[in-house]
């Protein structure tokens, strides 16, 4: 049994009988979009979660009650919007969808929402910033519920971006090795592992793209929706991954819980 609540496989009275005034709630956030033509459309869910329950792992040695959410999969997501499979929402859903999620966690007394995001659409990103401040800002507090803090390490960003490999560092690393690889590691039998052997590297930068205001895949080089160098991809390089981001998700909350006390 892991060391933490699985809040999918319990029932209510499993859940009644935790002190969730204690609990650490970590919500895997990811998307439904193209993910180059040899990883599933889920799998930034199956990233995130990767990240949410090593992460929870990470806290229950440091004492902590974590509990691991079902994952929210449907979210923004227009950079991959003209490729069949992709199912883009409105920022404004995301933002509206985790305000109730957290409200409905802290009528149960949890007090601690962590949010850990593999889906790196800026759209998408700004979405999870504006439903952090709205979270953390609520004037108005359910009956009987406390505040909540909420905790969002954006991966996108330093110190966090730099301990997740060169080709992550590139930008260049959508479908790439980097999530290739943590696919590999924690869903080998989604890979089409054949074409995966076949495909050429694509040096493209997303991240400048962004910069330079492009706002697709396509236009930022990417006509097959992967960026990166999926063929180099390998299960421990995916098992280091997994680990970085569990300590990501670990250590924010860590410093969370720090500044609080403070």
């Amino acid at each position: 049994m892991p060391p933490y609540t699985n809040w999918s496989r319990s029932t209510w009275s499993e859940i009644r009988d935790l002190d969730l005034s204690r609990a650490v709630a970590v919500l895997p956030i990811g998307a439904v979009e193209a993910h180059g033509p040899h990883l599933p459309l889920v799998t930034d869910r199956i990233i995130a979660r990767a990240m949410a329950e090593r992460g929870a792992e990470l806290l229950a040695a440091r004492g902590f009650d974590p509990v691991v959410l079902p994952a929210i999969e449907y979210t923004p997501a227009p950079f991959a919007a003209a490729f069949p499979g992709t199912v883009s929402i409105r920022p404004a859903t995301l933002v509206a969808l985790l305000e109730d999620i957290a409200a409905s966690l802290a009528q149960q007394g949890v007090g601690t929402l962590v949010l850990a995001n593999a889906h790196l659409d800026p759209a998408h990103l700004g979405a999870l910033y504006e439903a952090q401040r709205r979270i953390e800002d609520r004037d108005e507090q359910p009956q009987g519920s406390r505040r909540t803090v909420c905790v969002f390490p954006d991966v996108s960003r330093s110190p966090w971006a730099q301990r997740l490999g060169d080709e992550f560092r590139s930008g260049a690393c959508h479908a790439g090795s980097y999530e290739t690889s943590i696919v590999q590691a924690a869903a080998s039998e989604l890979v089409h592992d054949a074409l995966r052997r076949e495909l050429e590297p694509n040096p493209s930068s997303l991240s400048e793209a962004i910069r330079a205001g492009l706002t697709t895949f396509e236009q930022a080089g990417g006509p097959e929706a992967y960026f990166g160098d999926p063929a180099a991809a390998t299960p421990d390089e995916g098992r280091q991954h997994v680990e970085a981001l569990g300590q990501i998700l670990c250590e924010a909350v860590l410093a969370a819980f720090h500044d609080s006390e403070r």
